[in-house]
This record gives structure tokens, sequence and C-alpha cells, in this order.
């Protein structure tokens, strides 16, 4: 009696999460661009990549990498974008795995994203400057030594984003019931707002209702918990040692902080700068998303407009 009234919860229990899911999944609409232009494709590896271009082509080009997170997508950029279009050729891909480009159920690692940075720089751009967020940084840093590139601009870049790696943990995630359920509760538009507020905007008024609402969108495109499993669980994490491979590089370098984070605190952002011998920027009231909150003064710095390469400035 009690194996059958402990079988009969089960199902109904599983019944419940699969009806929750499923009227989440119908929420979930087809995407608008991230950028508010059409998108272009690149083929690689299997995948359909995504990807925006604006600007003369005829310009310096300049590739934008976004950061790693359950809801990344190219929009990260949006509120620079215009602003860099009219000085350069910008191209800003959706990761595989992200965004508007190809979500299949691969195990997705930092060696895949590492050699999609390449390859698509070496495909798609001339010599960019490049711009890359977060996780990204160490992708891009990991590309130059076999791709040239004009400039590197690395906002809060890290290679340890996770305590070590947990194979339990992403197999969970990935499981078809329940961690469908439990990635829809990490997406949720309250989390959303909770890890925002938590180390991504100084200024929460940036996240209002149509942003979390397009990231939540983000979050619930058929796939998108595959790539984000990897990540929670430490999979995306490099393992090098960024501060050592950036110093062994020729590219100019730019180390871009915000005064505010806690994740990645400051400090972090000075002793990487002085192992690389990189220009360090910090911009007071951010956190992670300098380029987002500060614009403007964000273009400034790409177009090369701040003080020289060594010096130490302070953006507001």
């Amino acid at each position: 009696m009690r194996l059958r009234t402990l079988l009969t919860g089960t199902a109904a229990g599983a019944g419940l999460l699969a009806a929750v899911n499923r009227t989440l999944s119908s929420r979930a609409k087809t995407l608008r661009p991230p950028l508010g232009r059409a998108t272009e494709g690149y083929r690689w590896r299997g995948f359909d990549v995504s990807y925006t271009e604006a600007g003369d082509p005829d310009a310096p080009d300049l590739l934008l990498l976004h950061g790693v997170n359950a809801a990344a997508s190219s929009a990260e950029f949006e509120a620079v974008f215009d602003a860099l279009a009219e000085d350069y050729h910008v191209i800003a891909p959706d990761l595989p795995g992200f965004g508007l480009s190809d979500r299949p159920p691969l195990m997705y690692s930092a060696s895949l994203y590492s050699t999609f940075v390449a390859d698509f720089a070496r495909d798609v751009t001339d010599r960019p400057t490049v711009v890359a967020s977060s996780l990204s940084g160490a992708y891009a840093a990991q590309a130059a030594e076999t791709v040239d590139f004009e400039e590197l601009v690395l906002v809060c870049p890290t290679a340890s984003t996770m305590p070590g790696r947990r194979t339990w943990l992403r197999s969970l995630l990935r499981a078809p019931l329940v961690g469908e359920a439990l990635f829809n509760a990490l997406t949720s538009r309250h989390s959303l707002r909770y890890f925002q507020r938590d180390h991504g905007f100084y200024d929460m008024s940036h996240a209002d209702d149509e942003w979390v609402a397009y990231r939540w969108q983000l979050a619930h495109q058929p796939g998108a918990r595959f790539a984000p499993a990897s990540f929670v669980s430490g999979f995306l994490d490099p393992d090098v040692d960024l501060g050592a491979t950036l110093a062994d590089l020729d590219e100019p370098i730019t180390i871009v902080w915000g005064r505010d984070a806690d994740v990645l605190p400051v400090e972090r952002g000075e002793e990487l700068a002085e192992e690389a011998d990189a220009r360090f920027v910090v911009f007071d009231e951010t956190l992670l998303l300098p380029h987002y909150e500060h614009p403007a003064e964000f273009a400034v710095l790409v177009r090369g407009e701040l003080p020289a390469r060594t010096e130490y400035a302070n953006v507001q």
C-alpha cells in the first residue's frame, strides 16, 4: 500500500513538473534580434551562429564578445552598440548555445568557446579590436595566441567563476524533467533580478520590465539550459593562468573594471593589469557591466581617447 502511494505521488509530482515546464515553454515567444537589427549567420562545426554587424564595412573591425550567464546574449552590448558603430565596423555574435545561435544538447566546454572565438575572428573579421566581457575575456586571450588582434579591451576578465567542476550538477541540470524545472527556477523573473542586483547592475533601473522580459525569453528557448549547465558546474572555466597568458601577448591590452564589483573586486583587476602590463581603467558607480551602465564613456575608451596605456584612469 505504501509503495503504491509512493509511486502514485511520484507520478503525480512528475506530471506536475512536466505541466509547469510545458506552460513556461509555451510562453516563450520567438526572440527579437538582440541588438535591434537584422542578424547574419555563420556556420561553425554544426552550429548556426547568429551575429549582428553595423557600421561602415571599410572602418576598422570591432568584435564584441558577451559574457556567460544563464540568459546571456549579444544584447549585453545594446546600450553601446550604436555609438561604437559610428567609428567601427562592429560585429557581435551570440556565442554557441546562447542568444539566437543554435543550442544543441552538447557538453559545452571552455575549449569550445576559445576555439570558436579564434575561428570566428579569423573567418569573419580582419585584425579586429576585441571587446570581451568576463569569461569571454579569457577566451579572447587564448584566441590571441593564434589570431592577430589590433587590441584587447577586456571587461572584468576572469578564467575562474566556479569552485571546481561538478559533474553531478551538470548532469542534474541537463536532466529532461527535473533539470528543466530547476533551470526554470534559476531563470525566473525574480531570480534574474536578484542576480543582476547582486553582481550585474549598480543602478537597477537598467533592469526594467522590458529588460527582464527579454532575458526571460532568452532563458526559455528550446535547449537554453545546456550551455548554462556547463557554466554553473564549472566546465566553462578555462584551465589557464589568465595573467600569464595576457603577459605573453603582443597586442595592447586595456582592462576595464567596475569599482563596486563584489564578485570580482577591483583589487583583482589591479593585480591582473600589473601582471599583464595593461592599461587599467576603473568606472565608478558600476559593477560588472560598465559598457551597459556608462555607454558614452565606454565608447570614448574604446576609441582610445582616454589617457596613455599605462595610466590609471577613473571614469564617472
